[in-house]
């Protein structure tokens, strides 16, 4: 039951080339950044990551695409990534966009063992009725496209089926957590970070603190144990390491 491991590196060490990453945070909140730093320094490559954006240019999963080590990602937001905006560009990289909302979804469904779902979102738009460019060539021709989905009517209204995302491993960042792997997520870090733990079928937590069992209030717990495979526990610099995306002054 103890699932505590020595370091990152140890933590992420089975993670090879090809692999499908589910990963967690919001902006530059609540990113598993030790962990993705683990994952460069192995320089596995050709990953596929599923994360609400790509972090900014020199942080979070930036890093990794930086080196050009993310094949494809699915994700929701990019506006923050110059580097990403390139890539895909360029044609150096696949890109699904997906609704937020939907994403969110997915990524519980494929934890739930719920393989697809009906939602409104998208209807009528290329989200429904394909066409999305997902590759480009280098000449900026679109290479590949997204491909049109199932719609059905329910109660006189129409929806589109997507599908649920399960990926190899999910990379998480908690407040607190167990040695058994519960969590606790911080404010707005509850945000994606749940999701990727319960879609990954192994999943890696950072925790800024770790608790023994019992400690933590069962009622407090976001992410029960049974989602979570290995645990990571940070040094105080590493927990309080924390980019700000956007600083603001009165």
């Amino acid at each position: 039951m103890d699932k505590v491991v020595a370091s990152a590196a140890e933590a992420v060490a089975d993670i090879t080339s090809g692999s499908s990453l589910a990963v967690g945070g919001f902006g530059l909140c609540g990113i598993p950044s030790v962990l993705i730093q683990a994952l460069l320094d192995t320089g596995v490559t050709d990953l596929e990551a599923v994360s609400n954006n790509c972090g900014v240019d020199e942080w979070g999963l930036g890093m990794l695409l930086r080196e050009k080590r993310i094949r494809r990602m699915i994700s929701s937001y990019v506006g923050e990534n110059k580097e990403f905006a390139r890539q895909y560009l360029a044609g150096e990289l696949e890109v699904e966009l997906t609704p937020q909302g939907t994403l969110a979804e997915r990524l519980r469904a494929g934890g739930s063992g719920i393989p697809a779902f009906f939602t409104a979102t998208g209807v009528g738009t290329q989200v429904a009725d394909g066409g999305l460019p997902w590759k480009y060539d280098a000449e900026g021709s679109v290479l590949v496209s997204s491909p049109p989905k199932q719609t059905q009517e329910f109660d006189g209204r129409e929806y589109v089926l997507e599908r649920a995302i399960v990926c190899d491993f999910g990379l998480v960042r908690a407040w607190k957590g167990d040695r058994h792997g519960n969590l606790v997520f911080n404010k707005s870090a509850r945000n994606f970070n749940p999701l990727a733990a319960m879609s990954g079928r192994v999943t890696i937590a950072e925790v800024e603190e770790l608790v023994e069992p019992g400690e933590l209030d069962p009622d407090s717990v976001h992410t029960p144990g049974v989602f979570v495979q290995r645990v990571v526990p940070l040094t105080p610099e590493q927990a309080a390491d924390k980019r700000i995306e956007k600083r603001t002054v009165r």
